[in-house]
Protein backbone atom coordinates (compact mmCIF):
# COMPACT_ATOMS: atom_id res chain seq x y z
CA UNK A 1 0.00 0.00 0.00
CA UNK A 2 1.22 3.48 -0.80
CA UNK A 3 2.36 5.54 2.19
CA UNK A 4 0.06 7.63 2.91
CA UNK A 5 2.27 10.71 2.80
CA UNK A 6 2.63 10.23 -0.91
CA UNK A 7 -0.40 11.05 -2.88
CA UNK A 8 -1.85 7.91 -4.61
CA UNK A 9 -3.49 7.50 -8.08
CA UNK A 10 -7.12 6.10 -8.06
CA UNK A 11 -9.00 4.52 -10.61
CA UNK A 12 -12.71 5.21 -11.72
CA UNK A 13 -15.31 2.96 -9.77
CA UNK A 14 -14.60 1.03 -6.23
CA UNK A 15 -10.75 2.22 -5.84
CA UNK A 16 -12.16 5.97 -4.82
CA UNK A 17 -14.77 4.19 -2.10
CA UNK A 18 -12.03 1.86 -0.65
CA UNK A 19 -9.28 4.49 -0.91
CA UNK A 20 -12.04 7.00 1.69
CA UNK A 21 -13.19 4.00 3.53
CA UNK A 22 -9.67 3.18 4.88
CA UNK A 23 -8.42 6.31 5.90
CA UNK A 24 -10.23 8.28 8.93
CA UNK A 25 -9.81 11.42 6.89
CA UNK A 26 -8.66 11.20 3.17
CA UNK A 27 -8.23 14.60 0.53
CA UNK A 28 -9.18 13.75 -3.17
CA UNK A 29 -8.18 15.99 -5.99
CA UNK A 30 -10.34 15.23 -9.54
CA UNK A 31 -8.37 16.33 -12.13
CA UNK A 32 -8.48 15.88 -15.65
CA UNK A 33 -5.44 15.36 -18.36
CA UNK A 34 -3.55 18.02 -19.90
CA UNK A 35 -5.29 20.88 -17.49
CA UNK A 36 -2.01 22.43 -16.65
CA UNK A 37 -3.42 23.55 -12.98
CA UNK A 38 -4.28 20.12 -12.11
CA UNK A 39 -0.52 19.02 -12.99
CA UNK A 40 0.78 22.28 -10.67
CA UNK A 41 -1.29 20.45 -7.97
CA UNK A 42 0.34 17.27 -7.73
CA UNK A 43 3.65 18.30 -6.22
CA UNK A 44 1.41 20.96 -3.80
CA UNK A 45 -0.25 17.88 -2.48
CA UNK A 46 3.05 15.62 -2.01
CA UNK A 47 4.46 18.51 0.36
CA UNK A 48 1.06 18.67 1.70
CA UNK A 49 0.31 15.10 2.52
CA UNK A 50 4.12 14.93 4.10
CA UNK A 51 3.17 17.63 6.21
CA UNK A 52 0.13 16.72 7.62
CA UNK A 53 -0.09 12.62 7.44
CA UNK A 54 -3.62 13.13 5.75
CA UNK A 55 -3.96 10.29 2.98
CA UNK A 56 -4.49 12.04 -0.28
CA UNK A 57 -5.79 10.57 -3.48
CA UNK A 58 -6.27 11.63 -7.46
CA UNK A 59 -8.37 10.79 -9.68
CA UNK A 60 -9.27 11.36 -13.08
CA UNK A 61 -13.06 10.84 -14.12
CA UNK A 62 -12.30 11.04 -17.51
CA UNK A 63 -15.37 10.04 -19.35
CA UNK A 64 -17.05 8.81 -16.19
CA UNK A 65 -20.33 10.35 -15.98
CA UNK A 66 -21.85 8.82 -12.88
CA UNK A 67 -18.57 9.85 -11.01
CA UNK A 68 -18.58 13.25 -12.66
CA UNK A 69 -22.67 13.63 -11.40
CA UNK A 70 -21.94 11.79 -8.28
CA UNK A 71 -19.59 14.45 -7.21
CA UNK A 72 -20.70 16.98 -9.21
CA UNK A 73 -17.42 17.53 -10.20
CA UNK A 74 -17.79 21.30 -12.66
CA UNK A 75 -14.49 22.37 -12.94
CA UNK A 76 -10.84 20.93 -12.11
CA UNK A 77 -9.22 20.85 -9.57
CA UNK A 78 -11.70 20.21 -7.52
CA UNK A 79 -10.57 18.89 -3.90
CA UNK A 80 -12.89 16.99 -2.32
CA UNK A 81 -12.48 16.42 1.58
CA UNK A 82 -13.96 13.56 3.31
CA UNK A 83 -14.45 12.16 6.79
CA UNK A 84 -15.45 8.63 8.07
CA UNK A 85 -16.30 7.86 4.20
CA UNK A 86 -18.67 10.80 4.33
CA UNK A 87 -17.73 14.47 1.79
CA UNK A 88 -17.11 17.43 4.40
CA UNK A 89 -15.94 20.02 2.39
CA UNK A 90 -14.60 20.75 -1.17
CA UNK A 91 -12.50 23.29 -2.26
CA UNK A 92 -12.87 24.28 -6.27
CA UNK A 93 -11.15 27.52 -6.85
CA UNK A 94 -8.70 26.29 -9.28
CA UNK A 95 -4.95 25.85 -8.36
CA UNK A 96 -4.34 26.70 -4.81
CA UNK A 97 -0.48 26.42 -3.39
CA UNK A 98 0.37 24.42 -0.29
CA UNK A 99 -0.78 27.00 2.39
CA UNK A 100 -3.56 27.25 1.25
CA UNK A 101 -4.52 23.61 1.00
CA UNK A 102 -3.21 23.17 4.54
CA UNK A 103 -5.28 26.52 5.70
CA UNK A 104 -8.28 24.45 4.26
CA UNK A 105 -7.39 21.24 5.96
CA UNK A 106 -6.65 22.90 9.35
CA UNK A 107 -10.03 24.65 9.30
CA UNK A 108 -12.01 21.29 8.45
CA UNK A 109 -9.96 19.16 10.12
CA UNK A 110 -8.19 20.60 12.82
CA UNK A 111 -7.40 17.53 14.85
CA UNK A 112 -6.00 15.62 11.78
CA UNK A 113 -3.73 18.79 10.64
CA UNK A 114 -2.76 19.25 14.26
CA UNK A 115 -2.01 15.92 14.77
CA UNK A 116 1.14 15.63 12.30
Amino acid sequence: MTSPNKPRQLEPGDELDEFVATHDVALVEFYTSGCAMCQAMEPVLGNVARATDIAIGMINPRDDADLVGRFNVQSVPLLVLFEDGTETARLADGFQGGDAVTEFLATNVPDAVDAS
